[in-house]
């Protein structure tokens, strides 16, 4: 299998904390060819301290036209405001935070990992003996 170069797009987000009030946050997006349905969205909250979270590439995806997604991640268009932006509402023991992303940033990052990995072709990137041996190995 050929070595494709990952697609990481640092994009600036917002972490809304009320109708009048935001913070500003760094969002780094990854994505690796190898894990082909998978995006990595570290925030950035103190310096190089960050929150990871694993999304799914088609729910990402989804989320720039249509609501999707349920339980702790779900992902929307902003209503009225055309293509510009999107939210990415995340849960977890811990809390909830609501994110107002840039859809453009999003839509271009993810336009660069399909051209990697065009969507419905994911699974002839997975080393599916590698996959098989990891899951024996966890008995």
């Amino acid at each position: 299998m050929t070595s494709l170069k990952d697609v990481v797009r640092e994009v600036a987000v917002q972490l809304v904390v009320s109708r009048d009030y935001s913070l500003p946050l760094c969002m780094r997006l990854a994505y690796d060819p190898t894990d082909p349905h998978v995006v990595r969205a570290a925030f950035f909250v103190h310096g190089d301290e960050s929150v990871e979270w694993v999304l799914s590439r088609d729910l990402l995806s989804d989320g720039l036209k249509d609501s999707v997604g349920d339980g702790d991640v779900r992902i929307w268009p902003a209503v009225g405001r055309g293509d510009e932006a999107m939210y990415v509402v995340l849960k977890n023991s811990k809390g909830t935070a609501l994110l107002e992303v840039p859809a453009r940033e999003v839509k271009s990052f993810l336009e660069n990992t399909q051209a990697l990995v065009p969507r419905g072709t994911e699974s002839t990137r997975i080393d599916w003996d590698a996959e098989v041996a990891f899951l024996l190995s966890q008995g």
